[in-house]
């Protein structure tokens, strides 16, 4: 039994000397680069807790003592050392380690422990292990397998953990797992400080919360604030949205975030993006700061601007400060700014649910086939009718529309139906001096494959009209009056028009067209208004002075001998 216990302990000497030559190696090449201290992001309300200066490192002058053994011999194979068994106990300044035997070497300082290992370092650290090697000279504790550490409420699960008692820092290098009342945290290598209550940790992180769970290459947590530093490449899950970030910090317990970096939140098919990206998981909202850009990619339109807001759990977003919204579902997109852009959601979770998206305040909107401006618009998929207010203007090609309000309604993002409410004037121009108009109280204009196949005018209509003949020869100028007007298109041509009650008008030759009757009283062209390119949307114009849409004043046009029949009532 001697005997084979001499090679058990001649074996475990060779593999000892070659763990403890790599372990030196391995030591002197994180004492020989400074470990690293990343700044931690901080806000005025969540403060990240910043690591102490290091102390200089000394050559320690104390001994390492031994306290209590129940048997102490000499090893002939280890002539340096005295074999300590049974109940052992060493001491080194404040510090106490206990196990079942070891190799006491006095003359350097240093021991070697193997089975039941246990360190306390007063009453808040506790370190487990099967082996140990203790240095008294640089004061670093070496344990190895099924390593448990121990500081209040915090654990740390490793096979392979350096303690250095001079920084106060614990490393593994091999795989770890570091736990307290709110986290899980694993990882390749890490750092764990007692004092500061700081770690560092790399490679294949992962940070398992109740609520979420977080994986990166490079992450710093602190087990006091609960608060994790993002340092690098990292991916932030729950069943609710998903975060990337490089940068920024995360509150576990208030689940609130500060990212920087380009940071993005994901939710519902919704993505917010910016230079800096506020979160606070429990109220469910996001903010985005400069650069911001909002995405609906079921619906496939987006929000851009310097500033935005997104409540996951109300569904309403905001955005402001140069704000554009781009719809890119129908392959041509539209850019659509204004001063802002907000969308909300009514009836959330019920059959009757409906959202309504609203631009307000020098509303501009660009795209190839329309523009238009307005004060103001709102879009609500209730009844999917998007509505103009205050001085709107559409222009379709060489058309334009205006009216004190115009409601386009749309069936499967396609112009239905437009419907232009007061002081409605349609202006189509054939070059620079002569234009097709139509006014009237109202009108409606009713589309098919997204062209224009009908348009209705009512209530005291008007028109200057310039016949074609078939080749496109203008025959002349017609003006007409009427209470209603039909006119039906075919490939975007009037094909027939239709007056109640009929009215044959004054049809002039190109030639003796009086001054003054091609155009209506209320007529304006407002090409200097029209936005002319995506950019141009935010250069908001004014109408000029003598542009002003005109009140009609114009009474009820009499009929011929009017006066006679009201005589007759008279009688």
């Amino acid at each position: 039994m001697k005997q084979k216990g001499r090679n058990k302990r001649h074996t475990f000497n060779g593999h000892r000397a070659l763990l403890v030559c790599a372990l030196c190696l391995f030591g002197f090449c994180l004492l020989a680069q400074k470990p690293v201290q990343k700044q931690a992001v901080s806000h005025a309300n969540d403060s990240v807790s910043q690591k102490q200066p290091e102390p200089k490192k000394q050559q320690a002058k104390s001994k390492v003592y031994l306290i209590h053994s129940d048997v102490l011999r000499k090893d002939s194979r280890h002539p340096d050392a005295q074999v300590v068994v049974g109940n052992v106990v060493f001491r080194h300044d404040s510090v106490y380690m206990y196990c079942d035997s070891a190799y006491y070497y006095d003359q350097i300082s240093s021991f070697e422990a193997f089975s039941n290992v246990k360190m306390n370092q007063g009453d808040t650290l506790f370190l487990y292990g099967d082996r140990l090697y203790y240095d008294g000279n640089t004061q670093i504790a070496e344990v190895r397998m099924n390593v448990r550490m121990e500081n209040r409420n915090t654990t740390l699960l490793t096979d392979s953990l350096n303690y250095d008692r001079v920084y106060n820092l614990g490393y593994y290098f091999d795989g770890g797992t570091l736990m307290d009342e709110q986290n899980v945290l694993t990882s390749d290598w890490g750092q764990y400080s007692p004092s500061t209550k700081q770690s560092v940790f790399n490679y294949d992180v992962q940070l398992v919360n109740p609520q979420f769970t977080l994986t990166s290459d490079t992450l710093e947590y602190n087990t006091a604030t609960k608060i994790a530093n993002i340092v690098g490449p990292s991916d932030i899950d729950s069943d609710e949205n998903h975060i990337y970030s490089e940068l920024g910090t995360y509150n576990t317990v208030t689940g609130k975030a500060y990212l920087y970096n380009r940071s993005v939140l994901t939710n519902d098919g919704k993505q917010l993006t910016g230079d800096t990206l506020y979160y606070d998981r429990d109220a469910g909202t996001g903010e985005a700061f400069r650069n911001m850009v909002m995405t609906d990619t079921v619906n496939k339109n987006m929000m851009t601007g310097e500033y935005g807001f997104y409540n996951e759990k109300t569904k309403f977003a905001f955005a402001t400060d140069k704000a554009v919204g781009i719809d890119y579902s129908q392959g041509d997109s539209l850019f659509l700014h204004g001063d802002t852009l907000m969308m909300r959601t009514f009836y959330l979770d019920t059959d009757t649910m409906f959202r309504e998206m609203q631009a307000f305040h020098k509303v501009r909107f660009y795209r190839t086939d329309v523009q238009g401006v307005a004060d103001s618009l709102v879009f609500s998929s209730k009844d999917s009718c998007l509505t103009m207010y205050r001085d709107p203007i559409l222009w379709n090609e060489n058309q334009q529309l205006v009216g004190e309000k115009i409601c386009i309604y749309m069936n499967d993002s396609t112009i239905d139906w437009a419907h232009i409410i007061n002081q409605a004037l349609s202006v189509e121009e054939l070059d620079s001096t002569m234009y097709n108009q139509v006014t009237g109280k109202e009108m409606k204009a009713y589309f098919r494959g997204g062209e224009m196949h009908k348009t209705e005018v009512i209530g005291s209509v008007r028109l200057v009209y310039y016949p074609m003949d078939s080749d496109s020869t203008l025959i002349g100028m017609n003006v007409s009056e009427t209470s209603k007007l039909e006119v039906y298109l075919e490939n975007r041509k009037i094909e027939r028009m239709v007056m109640s009650p009929q009215s044959n008008g004054t049809l002039y030759p190109m030639l003796q067209i009086p001054k003054g009757k091609d155009k209506l009283d209320n007529f304006v062209w407002f090409d200097y208004i029209r936005p002319l390119n995506k950019e141009d949307i935010f250069d908001w114009r004014e109408k000029k002075a003598e542009d002003q849409l005109k009140k009609n004043v114009r009474g009820p046009v009499e009929l011929p001998n009017q006066h006679l029949f009201e005589n007759k009532k008279e009688e």
